[in-house]
């Protein structure tokens, strides 16, 4: 057996073996397969398929290629993992209401992958937080604190991190086997006891249309099943940024403030939605409405804030960025953003009947249009422009940069009004961001 016999059985379709995909999986986590012969298969990965036995045991086989933690001491673990997508800082705020009510979270999370970002980008934008620590430490702060979150820098599913890079860098991301592979073998890795799985859709996610996404769902549920692990899976729309921000320190800042209780609405439904699937996995109430209550209730209380502090600190990082979010390094230049009055819009607004008054008249007339699309993938792809994300797989972040947005879809626009802000650290960046984020906005 070897990787040419086996990129070549791919690349003509035919169904690996699993002594193949565990012999793939071993010699690539040591080393003894190159990194080129490992992107050619999952070039092939992704242009033909797995059948569903394909895609078990290569789950299987990256999450047996490191540790496995044994987290059985802690009780009922629930871990949550959205399939990606644009101002995704859900998790930054999830985790910690979730511990504050007293389910523990040990949670390992990954990089940005292409135009989305990631949970342990944003977390290091804290200062001093370590998310490379021990799987010791990781049970220890689980145990002390409640809650943990870490990158995958232990020997968990190595395989997978591995991989997960080479994807980024090689524009083979949107595979359902190999990103239901990816995902689940972290989590089996991991040892949470049940997992609730946020599978985005829309231009922003891996998965553009709803269809895909259950597809997607129905395979890690089914994986879940097999690998003992108690699953559950909702379905998000992901058309449009989630949030205000895109861009790491910029979402940060975003889930400090949600704590405190100024949520975005489309953040807040998706929080409390897997939340209070998350409680009711862990047996803390089959009531999914009473769950999202309790959590809004840890809130308002502050308690959800407090955890948050304390997993900052408990890992090494400075509580005082959080206790003042303007202690963060700011980008070198903050653009605005304002869209000009199209000619072909301004005779669709002389057209407009039955003004009931001249304010009336003159409110119409300063409207530009409704946002009617903000493509998600786009914002990501601009995002990575100005340094937000890699293209190549050893790129540095540039954890200031990003995107605000005051206008989302459904929101009126009128003339002079900001309808987001470029943050770069880069001016001729910046300047180019601002003409592409005007062609980006499509209005009605």
């Amino acid at each position: 057996m070897n990787i040419q016999e086996i990129i070549a059985k791919k690349r003509d379709k035919q169904e690996l073996t699993k002594e193949e995909i565990n012999f793939f999986i071993k010699e690539y986590t040591n080393n003894n397969i190159a990194d080129y012969q490992a992107s050619a298969l999952i070039m092939a990965i992704y242009l033909n398929g797995m059948s569903k036995e394909e895609t078990v045991n290569l789950t299987l086989a990256m999450a047996n290629s490191g540790d496995i933690l044994d987290l059985s001491e802690l009780g009922i673990v629930v871990d949550k993992h959205s399939t990606g997508g644009v101002g995704d800082k859900v998790t930054l705020i999830l985790a910690p209401i979730i511990a504050s009510l007293g389910v523990p979270v040990a949670k390992m999370s990954g990089r940005g992958l292409g135009y989305t970002g990631g949970t342990i980008d944003k977390l290091e934008s804290i200062p001093g937080y370590k998310v490379n620590i021990s799987e010791e430490e990781f049970i220890k702060n689980v145990k002390k604190i409640g809650i943990s979150l870490i990158g995958q820098t232990m020997n968990l599913a190595p395989a997978d991190k591995k991989i997960y890079a080479l994807r980024d860098a090689t524009s083979t991301t949107e595979s359902i086997p190999l990103i239901a592979s990816s995902i689940m073998s972290k989590k089996i890795a991991a040892g949470a006891n049940k997992i609730v799985l946020d599978v985005t859709y829309g231009s922003g996610a891996f998965m553009k249309t709803k269809e895909r996404a259950k597809e997607l769902a129905d395979e890690m549920i089914e994986i879940g099943r097999l690998a003992g692990r108690e699953t559950v899976a909702v379905i998000t729309p992901m058309e449009e940024p989630l949030g205000k921000n895109v861009g790491n320190t910029l979402e940060v800042i975003e889930a400090i403030e949600a704590l405190k209780g100024k949520m975005a609405e489309d953040v807040k439904n998706i929080v409390l939605e897997l939340g209070s699937n998350m409680l009711k996995l862990a047996g803390r109430g089959n009531n999914l409405e009473e769950n999202k209550c309790k959590m809004m209730e840890n809130i308002l209380n502050g308690k959800a804030l407090e955890k948050f502090k304390e997993l900052v600190v408990n890992q090494g990082g400075d509580v005082g960025y959080i206790e003042d979010t303007n202690k963060f390094e700011k980008a070198k230049y903050i653009l605005p953003v304002v869209l000009e009055k199209k000619t072909e819009q301004d005779s669709r607004i002389t057209e407009v009947k039955n003004i009931d008054s001249a304010e009336e008249e003159a409110n119409i007339n300063k409207r530009i249009g409704i946002v009617k699309e903000l493509k998600a993938e786009e914002i990501g792809k601009l995002s990575v422009f100005l340094g937000g994300g890699r293209i190549k797989k050893e790129d540095k972040i540039d954890q200031a940069v990003g995107i605000t947005f005051n206008k989302k879809i459904g929101d009126v626009v009128e003339e002079g009004d900001i309808v987001a802000y470029i943050h770069a650290n880069n001016e001729e960046k910046a300047r180019v961001a601002v003409e592409k984020l005007k062609k980006i906005y499509v209005l009605n």
